[in-house]
């Protein structure tokens, strides 16, 4: 009965006759684990569907109840915690093996004739999800969140002509507010999910028509007049169906990183909610994932007279070079033919890498930890020096000024401060601001900065 039901399924849509030909569709022989990631990357995805759908029925998105939400879905709800760290690491696979799967077709040269277009929707697919990770990180919707949607609005508005336009598209307002959050929530879990779809199913057509590219080989460089005949040849004389000669490669792999996505959630879980968002409060650590950590970490070192050109330039360029890769479609696929490939790609992993460290330290960061300075470091005990000491914390500029090693390193160390500056320096530093230093003359009182000004004059 149910191979009847079936036949006549198939005879009136034609489904499982298309499934059977996909699965059996020959793949070239000796494939291999390097081809595995971009099934699990996919299988991510379809993770973070499942997970995404299961929050969204406890999820509120609007501006004075989701963060209530996220609490109760985190500490009341049914597996809520577990749902959540399903979701935060499942992104967290997601991001990392499309970079693998994009470095492994880079490598191997899979980009060339003819599948340029299949670099092209696979670049696309890796900006959809960077896109996700963005949109998704404010809907905890607390005090990082909100700030860190507040610098990337101030970055967008650094645009020439559209600046103001973007960052008001971006924040749907001129200030973060509920309809930001309602715009973030409908491109996270709407807009952006139905655009992967979309290409995810271009992909896999262009992947059908063009066939795995195969195991590159030094000497045969792909030339256009003839790299279909060679190929099909290939197929016919040593092809393999792709399930399961092929197929359980992915299966299995996809299976590990289900499993491990699901360890971590259990044993780490999700990212802890901070402070609820009040834009008001200035002392925010406004760090955003760790897959964006390293952008963090470039345009918080760049020079403030180039912050613009990278801001501008630096995505526009990356961008550029991602969907410009194919223009180089012909020659020789192997890495061991194409060295600098390789070197390119060590380059890029190293440079992120490193920016990430140092985004992980963010010693550029105010430190709002930062405990008022004890008597042993004071020292002179007149009444105007140790005022100064406890505005030197009040007002902040412990946060980001260190003395003796404590506070924070985001402004010059001014443990003897007055050896390289005179009270009237001083003063002039503190009136007048400095290089990411803001000017304290309407916020500190001429006696607030007299009593500054005699507690830095006895570090020496």
């Amino acid at each position: 009965m149910i191979g009847r039901l079936l036949a006549a399924f198939d005879d009136r849509t034609g489904l499982l006759t298309w499934a059977r030909g996909v699965l059996a569709h020959p793949v070239p022989p000796r494939t291999g684990w390097w081809y595995v990631f971009g099934s699990a990357t996919f299988l991510a995805f379809m993770l973070q569907v499942v997970t995404g759908v299961a929050l969204a029925t406890a999820y509120v998105p609007s501006a004075s109840d989701a963060y209530a939400s996220l609490q109760f879905i985190t500490e009341q709800a049914v597996m809520g915690r577990f749902l959540r760290g399903l979701h935060y690491f499942g992104a967290s696979a997601m991001v990392v093996l499309i970079g693998v799967h994009v470095a492994r077709v880079y490598l191997m040269g899979a980009f060339k004739y003819p599948r340029e277009l299949n670099w092209v929707t696979g670049a696309i697919l890796l900006l959809l999800t960077l896109a996700l990770a963005f949109t998704g990180q404010l809907l905890r919707w607390d005090q990082t969140a909100v700030w860190s949607v507040i610098v990337a609005a101030a970055q967008a508005g650094r645009l020439p002509v559209v600046g103001q336009d973007v960052a008001r598209v971006l924040l749907a307002g001129d200030t973060v507010g509920g309809a930001t959050l309602s715009r973030f929530f409908a491109f996270h879990v709407f807009f952006i999910p139905a655009l992967v779809f979309l290409v995810v199913g271009l992909h896999l057509m262009l992947v059908l028509r063009h066939g795995i590219s195969e195991r590159p080989k030094p000497g045969h460089p792909v030339d256009k007049a003839t790299y279909r005949a060679k190929y099909d040849a290939l197929l016919r004389r040593e092809g393999v169906p792709f399930w399961p000669d092929a197929a359980w490669r992915d299966a299995v792999f996809g299976a590990a990183v289900v499993a491990v996505v699901a360890v971590l959630a259990l044993t780490i879980g999700p990212p802890e909610l901070g402070q609820q968002p009040d834009p008001s409060l200035l002392q925010a650590y406004p760090r955003p994932d760790w897959y964006f950590l390293w952008y963090f970490a470039v345009l918080a070192l760049t020079p403030t007279h180039l912050e613009t050109v990278v801001i501008v330039l630096g995505p526009l360029i990356f961008g550029a070079i991602l969907l410009l890769v194919p223009l180089f479609n012909t020659g020789e696929r192997s890495v061991a033919r194409r060295p600098w490939a390789a070197i390119v790609v060590l380059l890029i992993v190293s440079t992120i890498g490193i920016f990430w460290a140092a985004g992980e330290k963010a010693p550029w960061s105010p430190d709002f930890a930062a405990k008022p300075l004890p008597a042993s470091v004071v020292r002179d005990t007149t009444p105007a020096v140790m005022e100064g000491a406890r505005l030197f914390y009040t007002k902040g500029c412990e946060f980001c000024h260190a003395i003796d090693g404590r506070g924070g390193k985001r402004g010059p160390d001014l443990s003897q401060v007055s050896t390289r500056m005179t009270p009237l320096e001083i003063v002039g530093r503190i009136t007048n601001g400095g290089p990411n230093m803001p000017a304290f003359t309407q916020t500190l009182t001429p006696e607030q900065i007299q009593a500054i000004v005699a507690f830095l004059s006895t570090r020496k």
